[in-house]
């Protein structure tokens, strides 16, 4: 008997290989999930670019010119907005930004304590209390200071990644379906082509949904901080609601980045920064373990303790790239159950392991469903 037999080799080969590409997925990480967010904005905006497609006035039925103006369109619209926000935008941001370090000081030297007990009628006893409980925390608060500093040398670099985010859906929005028919030839034996398309469409199905959820968060979570800073008379409310529901799509950093945002305006602006910090706790709680798992959960079709299961699990294993992905995992993985299962027990269906499955109408990759 010849060494190493040819079964054991084999077996070394096909561990060997499954970890050369577990480690170039590894690696290769931080493009991929450029590609994946890529992927989640083509499904974002692809229904108005299949709106355009049926009623453009010059290019009715193609597609690569209802893609441009959809972008011309989007440009366009960025343009006006900045053009009608960018003076006021800019005086109060220059005011914050030169507001930060009074504030920082005052937070480390306690002087705050006075100039809010001055303002809410605070009694001398809670003023030393609130001083002490700054004095015991000046450590933690100089550690958040450097935290933050480190927070925005590192903006550039990801303001140029979401940058691409964009110009890569455009790809995938003019050629999804042929891209998906590439891997799928790419990747696979002829045999199996018509059972990983099935698979392949009930994942567009599932990311179609995903994504109508993930849009009905954001616009509840624009109701919320509208009525909110609305009822608190916080200046430019809607431009911060709309940056609230926006960041929505971002989990953990994009509510802590709104909530950052929020006080800050509130604070230089002299307003209920303190109620505001309050409603957005209790806003935090709400969406996060009520309206995210019972819209999710019913959207793709998973209870909503696996959605909060997932959630947690994501959070410990990849942090916030994990939170993000742990529901559409969670939905992918039963998406390919059901289909493998469903297919091995149709009738004629051959037990070698090849995918036989009874045809059903093949949608576009990154199409939605909805017509």
């Amino acid at each position: 008997m010849a060494f190493p037999e040819r079964r054991t080799a084999d077996i070394l080969l096909t561990i060997l290989l499954f970890a050369a590409v577990c480690t170039a997925i590894y690696c290769a990480r931080r493009v991929l999930l450029i590609f994946f967010f890529a992927i989640l904005f083509a499904y974002l905006i692809d229904p108005v670019v299949k709106f355009l497609q049926r009623h453009s006035l010059f290019f009715k039925d193609l597609r690569g010119p209802a893609v441009v103006e959809v972008y011309v369109a989007f440009v366009i619209a960025i343009v006006l907005l900045g053009y009608g926000l960018a003076p006021s935008l800019a005086r109060n941001t220059v005011k914050m930004i030169d507001g930060i370090p009074v504030l920082l000081d005052g937070l480390s030297t306690g002087e705050i304590a006075d100039e809010l007990g001055g303002k809410y009628g605070w009694s001398d006893e809670q003023e030393f209390r609130f001083k002490a409980f700054l004095a015991r925390h000046k450590v933690d608060i100089q550690a958040v200071v450097r935290g933050a500093d480190r927070y925005l040398s590192h903006a550039a670099q990801v303001l140029a990644s979401l940058a691409l985010i964009p110009i890569l859906a455009i790809f995938f929005l003019r050629d999804g379906d042929h891209i998906a028919n590439v891997l799928i030839q790419m990747f696979s034996s002829e045999t199996r082509w018509a059972g990983i398309r099935v698979v392949a469409d009930e994942l567009h199905i599932m990311l179609t949904k995903y994504i109508r959820a993930q849009v009905l968060l954001s616009a509840l979570s624009f109701v919320f901080y509208a009525a909110a800073l609305l009822l608190l008379r916080f200046p430019h409310a809607f431009g911060l609601a709309a940056l609230g529901g926006l960041l929505e799509f971002i989990p953990v950093v994009g509510w802590m980045s709104t909530a950052a945002a929020i006080l800050s305006v509130g604070i230089v602006s002299h307003s209920h920064w303190i109620w505001a910090a309050g409603l957005l706790v209790i806003w935090r709680l709400v969406q996060d373990y009520y309206s995210t798992p019972r819209i999710m959960g019913s959207h793709l079709e998973i209870h909503p303790l696996a959605a909060i299961f997932a959630v947690l699990i994501g959070a410990e294993i990849g942090g916030v790239v994990g939170i993000f992905l742990a529901v559409p995992m969670i939905a992918s993985m039963r998406v390919i159950w059901r289909v493998c299962c469903g297919s091995e027990s149709e009738p004629g269906a051959q037990g070698s392991g090849s995918a036989m499955v009874r045809p059903v109408p093949a949608t576009r990759f990154v199409e939605t469903a909805i017509d």
